[in-house]
């Protein structure tokens, strides 16, 4: 092309430029020949000659240094793909070759909800091929280049995101090493995929790091420039970027050369600009740290101010890749805007109310939020790392008296006082197996059936074979954490919906929903018809069946763990929940335990079922194993699971503080 371009400039009255010119006409129709015949030799349809399964090549998806990715369908089951092609004549050379069986093997290996998955790969005479996991809204380059610029709500729901990604990866002693917006891929349905293993690599000591510089210029580290090796700490350093990226449009060091943008990397210096919120400056600033070892580990950036104290959609809708959402019309604020308007009438009297509360409770309000400092605990020794993560104890309160509409009003706009929730609640009557049916005896009990098995359980690779039969005994599927101004709401596995309140309350709406459980106390429970319910406590029965609808409509089940219950048993009443950067857990009235883990979706259920105590684990990909806590005593279980146990006892520890 240089040469093309010289001779365009030459005058055209030389007989030597003359036969350059035909020269370069002959240069360019043996290109354009050659290109032709590429494309005749990549074939419509692919046969891998070891299994004999044929695909059909689709469109083009994306093109590197050395592949092309192309849309492949499975002739006999329709499956979609994302191939990778690889022409040997790209690989010729042994260190090549062995740069492409390094990122198989690799990615073979892999297995997250927020990494590209690995499929198949195969070879024929001219290419290689490896069968990926289709993305089909391409990638966060492709977002951003129609959307120039991202909202800080969907910042936060991709890095999540990223973060769930990245923190497997390095649990693996694995080092991404090209993390940028083109490397992020998004499925059908707005999920993130971390993709693009090429340059990654296995996580060497310092003394031992390469000292290679590669990756993506605007996105290289200080260190790395200065060859002294990839760490954790450089994915993090291209993680700001990419969040620098993604709220402004551009990365955080590019200039107009390339030697300008090093000079930049290396004295870590850019612009924050002041459109940004602070929160956002505070965790760009952070990961953009010269020193390595300033930067923050990925459980603290979850932590951060910026997820802590912002809003986070729990789905984006495919409209985000081409505009701007708007928050402000998502369901969940549709419906608990029309919830606070039932409560508290018409916008002069809701501003005078709010008002008010601010004036007189300043003070009160500072006093609060300082009072609900985060408390550490050590992650067991059997997850063989030194990370922590951070819980939010909730405050416990005295249980007030049945609340009268005014109360029910009052005890709303606790939010006002930084009030987050409650630990004393509902219950039934009924707390079979808990001693006396107190909170303290409730936590103790359930503690010391979590800390005997973590004690003698037997070391195992697995986790038991499964329990025959369907179980009758209820769960969390879905929930919904609105205390900032309401409280939490969940719906169990019988389709009945409850709500704690933020005053302590517990109301819940049975799946005839036409009955409805009021408990002002721990051990007592009120028993409505839904109109009566409504008549005296209208604006709890508001919330709660916004609750319910808002579930029903937008949120899917946890899992599949059996749904059948027993009509008999009185319904579970939650006594107190707990939110950590890792997992939600749930405590009810009947010793029922629960934990949720945010990053894979996987689950754990304690609970009894006649004199039995039963362990229910729900994995990644949503299928459920329940066993006899006995049984898992004598067999053991595997170390994923043993970790988990080993986390939500410490968060049950909590409790007691």
């Amino acid at each position: 092309m240089e040469i093309l371009r010289t001779l365009a400039h030459q005058p055209v009255n030389s007989k030597n430029n003359m036969c350059e010119r035909s020269k370069a006409a002959d240069l360019r129709s043996k290109k354009s020949e050659h290109h032709t015949h590429a494309h005749q030799e990549l074939s419509r349809i692919v046969t891998d000659y070891k299994t004999g399964r044929c695909y059909c090549r689709g469109k083009l998806l994306g093109k590197g240094g050395f592949a092309k990715c192309y849309e492949f369908s499975d002739l006999v089951t329709g499956k979609v793909y994302a191939a990778k092609i690889i022409p040997h004549t790209r690989v010729s050379k042994p260190h090549q070759r062995a740069k492409i069986d390094k990122e198989i093997e690799l990615h073979r290996g892999l297995h997250h909800k927020h990494i590209v998955h690995f499929y198949h790969n195969f070879e024929d005479k001219d290419n290689i091929y490896i069968l990926l996991e289709y993305c089909s809204r391409r990638s966060l380059a492709h977002i951003l280049k129609a959307r120039k610029v991202l909202t800080e709500p969907e910042v936060r729901y991709y890095l999540r995101q990223i973060v769930g990604g990245l923190k497997y990866l390095h649990e693996q002693e694995i080092l991404h090493r090209d993390l940028k917006l083109g490397n992020f891929f998004i499925t059908e349905l707005m999920e993130l995929k971390l993709g693009d293993f090429g340059l990654a690599a296995k996580l060497e000591p310092v003394e031992s790091r390469r000292r290679t510089i590669c990756g993506t210029p605007n996105y290289l580290p200080p260190e790395v420039l200065n060859k002294q090796g990839h760490g954790r700490e450089s994915d993090v350093w291209a993680l700001g970027c990419v969040m620098y990226t993604m709220l402004l449009g551009r990365p955080p060091f590019e200039t107009t050369n390339l030697k300008e943008t090093y000079r930049c990397i290396r004295e870590a210096h850019y612009c924050l600009p002041s459109s940004l919120s602070s929160t956002a400056q505070s965790l760009i600033s952070s990961m953009l740290a010269k020193s390595p070892q300033h930067r923050p580990q990925l459980d603290n950036i979850l932590s951060h101010d910026f997820f802590t104290q912002g809003f986070t959609p729990e789905r984006l809708p495919v409209s985000c890749c081409v505009s701007s959402p708007n928050f402000q019309r998502s369901p969940a604020r549709n419906f608990f805007r029309k919830a606070a308007a039932a409560l508290f009438g018409g916008r002069r009297e809701k501003e005078r109310y709010y008002h008010t509360i601010k004036l007189s409770k300043e003070e009160e309000v500072h006093r609060l939020q300082s009072d609900l400092k985060k408390i550490t605990i050590s992650t067991p020794a059997a997850t063989d790392t030194a990370s922590v993560d951070s819980v939010l104890p909730l405050a416990r309160r005295s249980t007030p008296p049945p609340a009268s509409a005014d109360e029910v009003r009052d005890s709303i706009h606790m939010i006002v006082r930084g009030a987050l929730g409650a630990s004393s609640s509902s219950s039934s009557s009924s707390t079979e197996g808990v001693e006396d049916g107190s909170m303290a005896s409730v936590v103790d009990s359930v503690a010391r059936v979590l800390r005997d098995c973590l004690e003698k359980m037997a070391e195992a690779e697995s986790i038991p074979k499964k329990k025959g039969g369907s179980t009758s005994f209820l769960w969390v599927t879905k929930w919904v954490d609105y205390s900032n101004k309401y409280g939490f709401g969940y719906q169990l596995s019988d389709h009945s919906v409850g709500v704690l309140f933020n005053n302590g309350t517990h109301m819940s709406l049975l799946p005839d929903k036409k009955t409805v459980h009021y408990s002002a106390e721990l051990g007592s429970c009120c028993v409505l018809s839904s109109a009566e319910a409504k008549e005296s406590f209208q604006g709890q029965v508001t919330i709660l069946k916004y609750f319910a609808h808002y579930m029903e409509e937008n949120l899917m089940d946890g899992g599949n763990l059996s749904k059948g219950t027993d009509v008999s048993k009185p319904s579970l009443y939650l006594l107190q929940w707990l939110k950590s950067d890792r997992a939600l857990m749930m405590l009810f009235n009947d010793g029922t335990f629960q934990v949720n883990f945010y990053h894979d979706h996987t689950k754990i259920i304690l609970c009894r079922e006649g004199k039995a105590h039963l362990l229910s684990y729900i994995n990644e990909d949503r299928v459920s194993t329940t066993v006899c806590l006995s049984a898992l005593l004598t067999n053991g279980c595997s170390a994923h699971l043993r970790e988990r146990l080993h986390y939500a006892y410490n968060m049950l520890m909590q409790l007691c503080i």
